[in-house]
């Protein structure tokens, strides 16, 4: 099919990348924009902009907490369909276990729970026996905040970058997982193409012709941050096995629930509850000896998790997790007490080989350390990932867009119309949704659902627009949409720090002066995000125009193989 290896690659790496590169531009933006997703979270829920708080205490303060905590509506409604029979009052069911969590970056707490219910599932392989609750608190004050607010960071951009929030079937964790794998495909022919790799690693032409100019910074970008684009393709796959393979739920399940209830006998923590109710020892004495045992060790005593199974029962215990914000290792250091009476049952030993080689990637791809230069090297990397998928895009097209339209074929136009929608589209939807977070009133009803709305809205929008403003590209010409929609960016961009200023009156001087970097970083970076917005139109309104030096337009002549042409050039 192809003269040479080579040759089958550059097809595989073109192909591949064109095809599922849609997908992966959204996992590469939004899992930039999750590396600060708690401080998006801030921005975009005033009432939480106060510094980051540790663990309070359970037994002054969280104990009363968790007892006016209910099953969650939601929940009970999809329990509902799996059970036997109807499920009794929210009111009258009984907290089996609990849940606390929070990380160096979180002013709130998140706390949930399990609830106990005696209906019987639908399905016998099914052991949905309990709803669950849910909330986020004040920690400073034990105060429920309201939950109708979208985390816009943690619980939507987070998302987007390894569900695409397509629930169905799992479907959005399967499209990632295709494109994941593609992407490690397409790094691989990419290496195998360019045989001077090292030298486009310092070969930048912003001044030559489009094509060229993107071909320069797609391979820049894509060598520069090789490293950083396999890693984290890999890990991410790692990450979710379970669900590529989720061979514990499907033929292996009878040996998966055996080896349950053997690591329970092994580890001493109870796997089923005995049916004798039991109080519960002082939870904050618990963690003190938790915080002493760390001390020992020579490692920061911050509780990142407290958790207590079989709650009121005598098999009950509770397990307190460290924070482990001091290394990349996703580690927790776990000590487990016995819940009736406190005393410790079992501290987490040194993990084996292969334990230490997954918790490594598994923190490596999930960055809950608090080195903030590494923090932003992520961001870097993710970015440099979202360039070189949108110089790909920007090449194909310029490539083919002059054959195209001789030929009478639209191929080009409807993939630039896409990368249109992808790139500048995608950013104009999320900043759509910052704009509508400042709009909203604050205590409008289903207002989360009302600002996820917006987004989808933005991004179709956009679509829609791409579509219509890239028939230029069927006369080989520049389509106006790229230029229109960062043209759209920059008002967005300004308008969000505008009326963050205006509902909130926390403006720049004000963050930065107090120091608190969530507002005023999110603030900067729709600044700088509305700069190169203005640079990129303007310049994109030349290219248009065709003004330039002579210089390009020999480039662009020379591309095309005539002799004659780069004589008049």
């Amino acid at each position: 099919m192809f003269s040479s290896f080579r040759l089958s690659m550059t097809w595989l790496h073109t192909w591949f990348g064109l095809v599922l590169g849609y997908v992966l531009m959204a996992c590469f933006f939004f899992g930039s924009l999750s590396v600060f997703d708690r401080e998006i979270d801030r921005w975009a829920i005033p009432e939480t902009r106060f510094q980051p708080q540790p663990m309070p205490s359970y037994d002054q303060m969280l104990a009363p907490v968790f007892r006016d905590l209910r099953a969650h509506p939601d929940d009970m409604a999809a329990t509902a369909e799996r059970v036997i029979g109807e499920i009794p009052h929210p009111d009258t069911l009984a907290l089996a276990s609990l849940y606390a969590y929070t990380t160096h970056r979180d002013p709130v707490l998140a706390i949930g729970g399990e609830f106990a219910i005696p209906n019987k599932p639908k399905d016998a392989s099914d052991e949905h026996q309990h709803v669950h609750g849910w909330a986020t608190i004040d920690p400073r004050n034990g105060k429920v905040l309201n939950d109708d607010k979208l985390k816009i960071g943690s619980n939507f951009f987070y998302p987007m970058h390894y569900s695409l929030h397509l629930h169905w079937l799992d479907l959005g964790y399967w499209i990632v997982g295709l494109a994941a794998l593609v992407m490690l495909a397409a790094l691989v022919s990419g290496v195998v193409m360019h045989r001077k790799i090292f030298r486009e690693l310092f070969t930048f032409r912003p001044k030559k012709s489009t094509q060229r100019s993107a071909l320069d910074l797609h391979n820049l970008t894509g060598v520069v941050a090789l490293p950083f684009h396999f890693f984290f393709a890999f890990t991410g796959l790692v990450i979710f096995a379970g669900i590529y393979l989720p061979v514990g739920d499907t033929m292996l399940k009878p040996l998966a629930k055996a080896h349950e209830t053997a690591e329970a006998a092994r580890t001493g923590l109870p796997h089923d509850p005995a049916g004798v109710a039991a109080p519960l020892a002082s939870v904050d004495a618990m963690v003190a000896e938790a915080r002493r045992r760390w001390a020992a060790n020579d490692m920061p005593g911050e509780v990142g998790l407290l958790s207590i199974e079989h709650l009121g029962d005598k098999n009950g215990y509770v397990s307190i997790f460290r924070a482990g914000t001091d290394r990349v290792t996703l580690v927790g250091q776990g000590v487990h007490f016995e819940a009736s009476t406190g005393h410790v049952i079992r501290e987490d030993p040194v993990p084996t080989a292969v334990s230490s080689v997954n918790d490594f990637l598994t923190g490596l791809h999930l960055q809950h350390f608090e080195h903030w230069l590494l923090r932003w090297f992520y961001v870097l990397g993710g970015l440099c990932g979202c360039v070189c998928i949108a110089t790909g895009f920007l090449f194909f097209v310029e490539k083919r867009k002059k054959q195209h339209a001789k030929a009478g074929v639209t191929g080009s136009r409807w993939v630039d119309a896409l990368a249109v929608t992808t790139v500048t589209g995608m950013l104009v939807a999320t900043l759509a949704m910052l704009v509508v977070n400042r709009v909203l009133p604050p205590d409008l009803a289903q207002r989360g659902h009302w600002e996820e709305t917006a987004f989808w809205a933005a991004w179709l929008i956009a679509l829609v627009h791409a579509f219509w403003r890239t028939a230029p590209v069927l006369q080989a010409r520049i389509a106006p949409a790229w230029r229109e929609q960062c043209w759209a960016l920059a008002a967005l961009a300004v308008a969000a720090v505008l009326l963050n200023w205006a509902t909130t009156g926390d403006h720049l001087v004000r963050t930065i002066g107090a120091g608190y970097w969530p507002v005023a970083g999110l603030d900067l970076t729709l600044l700088a995000s509305a700069a190169l917005a203005i640079v990129a139109a303007r310049r994109l309104r030349r290219r248009e125009l065709g003004t330039g030096n002579a210089g390009r337009l020999r480039d662009e002549a020379s591309e095309t193989g005539s002799p004659a042409e780069v004589a008049r050039a």
